[in-house]
């Protein structure tokens, strides 16, 4: 396989991309590209003979077919700077490969994740893991983030005290907060940044990792177009219906009520809202 060139990627190398307050994303290397995928499915060399539009049907029946190998072929790099909660949520995804700042051999930089007063709000009363949509009145979101900016320069301030007492790094670091900013570069396939962009980019994850989802997400579509396209046709756009699910459907396309009730009549009203 020749090697691949993508001209608007070539523009994205090492170009910083901010995010939350002072965080970001950088893509570093990649490998491949639309190209690379249809050649690894069709199993041929060079340019081929087969038009864009041949091209763009062979990956969108290959994404809704889950015929994942060909986008393995596929690889980026990304320096990401990220709070450390966030981190903690993206290492869940242990196909990828990273190599993260230390703080046994680094002294961390006072950098802490505050939230804008708009993204601070209640729990939610029917998701234990996640908010409410709207923030906190703002009077008490300007009271939470006081609270917050207070902690984390009393951190920070610890922090410091601590390391000039010549206490070892890798013990002064402990009382750090979660809101601290931590950086590493991480290698993923694209056939696995996919799942991770479909588990990231939906509605349910928390908001702050979102972001981080909608950046990458924006920069692989300048790399691999035809792939992000079909992605977003298929996996955030599309639903995956259970046999119950399926039967209801049927039955509401015959005119008839939707037999499911309660909560599962909820999650298939929610899935045809999509």
């Amino acid at each position: 396989m020749a090697h691949c060139i993508v001209e608007a990627a070539e523009k994205l190398l090492d170009k910083e991309f901010p995010v939350l307050d002072k965080g970001f994303v950088r893509l570093v290397d990649y490998l491949g590209s639309d190209q690379r995928i249809v050649q690894a499915a069709r199993v041929s060399y060079g340019e081929g003979t087969k038009s864009y539009r041949e091209d763009r049907g062979l990956i969108n029946y290959l994404l809704r077919n889950d015929h994942t190998s060909p986008f393995e072929q596929v690889n980026f790099t990304f320096h990401i700077k990220m709070p450390i909660f966030v981190a903690r949520q993206w290492i869940r995804h242990r196909t990828g490969r990273v190599n993260e700042i230390s703080g046994r051999y680094s002294v961390m930089s006072d950098e802490a994740y505050l939230p804008d007063l708009e993204h601070l709000n209640t729990q939610s009363s029917d998701n234990k893991q996640g908010r409410n949509s709207e923030p906190m009145a703002e009077s008490e979101a300007k009271r939470v983030q006081e609270l917050l900016k207070t902690d984390q320069k009393r951190a920070f301030e610890t922090y410091r005290e601590l390391l000039d007492s010549d206490l070892a790094r890798e013990i002064a670091r402990i009382n750090l907060p979660l809101s601290l900013y931590t950086e590493w570069y991480w290698q993923m396939d694209l056939h696995n940044l996919l799942h991770f962009l479909a588990l990231r980019l939906d509605a349910h994850a928390q908001w702050e990792i979102r972001t981080y989802a909608e950046t990458i997400y924006s920069i692989i579509r300048e790399v691999v177009p035809m792939t992000a396209e079909a992605f977003w046709n298929h996996t955030m756009r599309g639903v995956s219906l259970s046999g119950d699910e399926l039967d209801a459907v049927r039955s509401m396309l015959e005119g008839e009520e939707n037999p499911l009730t309660g909560r599962a009549a909820s999650i298939l009203a929610e899935k045809l809202s999509r």
